[in-house]
């Protein structure tokens, strides 16, 4: 027991490290170079409208919460799911945020009117559910997880199909606008989405590790679960909106990201080498947190100083693991713990 709690608070204090290394070469990189000592003179002077008070250190942040966030609603569909390969974008849930969020920006910013970040989460969260809707439709006809998956990325493709469409009776000055945040970036973020996105994901991951106790029952199974006096019906939807509400957050603020909501909770359970709910929520929001401060620090200076998009990196490095997680799966749905 000794070696266990040690080897897990040496994975976290890496972890922690890690993302705090992140943290801190992401504001140091870019195409205005600083030194360590600047970066730390700057950081502890009174904020300004520098460019890393005012751009940088809000991105970020931004990176690291928004990471964290995609990757605990991955890991939370996985519960659901009971299959490592489910997750926001491989089912289609995070091109539903996408879709209704397109429609949001597309008839206010027409009409002239503004958007707030509350409304577009709103959207985002709306689209989440609708996509998870027709999942868990498909989910009572459809048993092996591989062909849910299949249905799930149709889904999404549909949305997107729809969102092109949408997108064509557009003005010029909102296809930009919409084309720039559709292909996923944390860039252009304020102090002010920083807050937000803050309080709504930390509210969303408090109440999830609430739910560590029934989350870790349902693991061994309904029927285990409902022993311990979990209540299904009412513990399902708790685990949808919790994680449609995460997804939604990280769609609404920068756009579809890919594969982390697969990645990360997979790379944290191979980590740690246990998928208890009370070990694995914090671990994948550190994770996911390291993974998008990663490759967001690539899309900003693989090409500096024109950026990638997110997406594109994300799926560079979360698609093999994708890949990997569906060869090494021998058949149905219930095949993995």
């Amino acid at each position: 027991m000794k070696n266990l709690w040690f080897r897990n608070g040496l994975c976290f204090a890496v972890l922690s490290a890690l993302v705090a290394g992140l943290l801190v070469w992401n504001i140091n990189a870019g195409s205005v170079d600083f030194t360590p000592g600047e970066v730390l003179s700057i950081l502890l002077s009174p904020p300004d409208s520098g460019i890393i008070w005012s751009i940088r250190m809000p991105r970020v942040l931004a990176a690291a919460i928004l990471g964290g966030a995609l990757s605990v609603s991955g890991f939370l569909l996985q519960t659901f799911f009971a299959n490592p390969i489910a997750g926001p974008f491989v089912l289609g849930i995070s091109s539903g945020a996408k879709l209704v969020v397109s429609l949001v920006m597309v008839v206010l910013l027409s009409r002239g009117i503004v958007i707030s970040s509350l409304s577009l989460i709103a959207g985002a969260f709306a689209g989440s559910m609708l996509s998870m809707g027709f999942i868990l439709l498909l989910s009572r006809q459809v048993k092996r997880m591989s062909l849910l998956v299949v249905s799930g990325v149709m889904i999404g493709y549909i949305c997107s199909a729809v969102t092109d469409f949408v997108v064509t009776f557009a003005d010029d000055s909102n296809i930009v606008n919409l084309h720039n945040w559709s292909l996923g970036s944390f860039s252009g973020t304020s102090w002010d989405n920083v807050g937000q996105m803050a309080w709504v994901i930390g509210i969303a991951l408090a109440l999830a590790f609430l739910l560590s106790k029934p989350i870790g029952a349902y693991q061994l199974g309904e029927v285990y679960a409902q022993n311990m006096g979990v209540n299904i019906r009412r513990f399902r939807v708790e685990l949808i909106l919790l994680s449609s509400v995460l997804s939604a957050c990280v769609t609404a603020f920068a756009g579809p990201i890919s594969f982390v909501g697969v990645a990360a909770p997979h790379l944290m359970k191979g980590l740690f080498r246990t998928a208890k709910p009370i070990i694995m929520i914090p671990a994948c929001f550190l994770g996911g947190a390291a993974f998008c401060l990663f490759c967001d620090l690539i899309a900003r200076t693989a090409f500096a100083p024109r950026d990638m998009s997110i997406s594109s990196v994300t799926s560079v490095f979360g698609a093999p693991v994708v890949l990997y997680l569906m060869a090494s799966r021998k058949g149905g749905r219930g095949e993995t713990s």
